[in-house]
């Protein structure tokens, strides 16, 4: 007898989206399932990218059909990421559906290299991405990216962002000599931010990942009250100051309402590369148990590895230069998750909004 709709939602609702956690009938992934005598077609859409999951996915729900009764089933995976909603009172920036902000309390903790390898990360499962550079004093992005030159404006006005395997960025230091220090006071560092993020030409990104300097000053606040976040990425390694600091910095974005999407801690662990045997140089178990104290998620743990500094030295991130390697593997599911976390959050509804226009009558 061959399957009907109700047959097929109920396959559905038992497999369950390893990203998520959740099946794809309560994500509402699947659409358009058509019935033909005994063979099933669906898509099932994702809310996140995943480029690398649509083949697991697709073969996943393609045998669970089949042992359902279905003699045949033919399935299209593929994701949308739609904007989502931020800070009450602040507009979404023209051509950019979603920003993470990758912050850290403290410097020297790796959160450069993190939110260069979650863009790369993104942008392999199928996104199109931008890096926002906002460390006015410190860019680094230039040199990570491997991108050098200076960016072009066709009106005057505006700038066109720069390209780097495969992701749009712009940054301070595109406008600036390697070796000149920016010696502004907190007004005008953040008014180099507003016009990075608001006169740069982004091109239909579905995430802007802004690369923000350590610490909870001007840049922070200006972040808070004029760009439309839609969620926090934490960065910290296992050591109790740097945990000190970034527990100020997390507190910061729920204050001014941000959401937490969660904390990657660095330098987890260290793997003896002669011997194989690990070694907690700076502690274990402290950004677990923050994730815990603060109710938020543990996005995924790094190791110190002398390549990933290398690689992100050289211009070649991670992600790039290694892509079938462990810490790939390990960006690329903090990056997952985090796409996750803001598809399950609010949409932005306010362009479905009608525009209110009060005339003389």
């Amino acid at each position: 007898m061959p399957l009907s709709e109700k047959d097929v939602q109920a396959v559905l609702s038992k497999l369950v989206d390893p990203n998520t956690g959740k099946d794809f009938v309560a994500t509402r992934s699947a659409r358009n399932i058509k019935l033909s005598g005994g063979d099933v077609t669906l898509d099932i859409e994702l809310g996140y990218p995943g480029k690398s999951q649509f083949e697991p996915i697709r073969r996943q729900v393609i045998q669970a059909l089949r042992q359902a009764g279905a003699a045949n089933a033919a399935v299209n995976v593929a994701s949308r990421v739609v904007s989502h909603a931020v800070q009450r009172g602040v507009k979404l920036v023209p051509g950019i559906k979603n920003i993470i902000a990758v912050a850290s309390g403290k410097g020297g903790v790796g959160k450069s290299t993190t939110a260069v390898n979650l863009a790369l990360a993104l942008a392999a499962e199928g996104a199109s991405v931008g890096m926002l550079d906002a460390d006015i004093y410190g860019p680094s992005q230039p040199m990570m990216l491997g991108i050098a030159g200076r960016p072009e404006s066709r009106d005057g006005k505006s700038l066109e962002p720069m390209e780097g395997h495969g992701i749009q960025a712009i940054s301070i230091g595109f406008l600036i000599d390697v070796d000149t220090p920016m010696v502004w006071r907190g007004p005008m560092v953040t008014q180099a931010l507003e016009q990075l993020l608001k006169d740069t030409r982004w091109r239909e990104l579905d995430f802007l990942v802004v690369d923000l300097p350590p610490g909870t000053g001007d840049i922070q606040l200006t972040l808070a009250q004029k760009v439309p976040v839609t969620g926090a990425v934490i960065v910290t390694t296992p050591q109790d100051i740097a945990l000190i600091d970034a527990r100020k910095g997390l507190k910061m974005f729920e204050k001014v309402g941000i959401p937490i999407l969660g904390v990657v801690e660095n330098m987890s662990l260290h793997v003896c590369p002669k011997c194989g045997h690990e070694s907690h140089i700076f502690g274990s178990g402290g950004a677990e148990k923050m994730c815990r104290d603060y109710g938020t998620e543990l996005l995924g743990q790094l190791p110190l590895d002398e390549a990933i500094r290398s690689q992100a030295d050289s211009g070649k991130p991670t992600v790039v230069s290694d892509p079938d390697g462990k810490a790939a593997e390990i960006y690329r599911r903090i990056a997952r998750r985090c796409a996750v976390r803001i598809a399950e959050s609010q949409r932005d509804m306010t362009s479905k909004f009608p525009n209110i226009v009060v005339q003389n009558t």
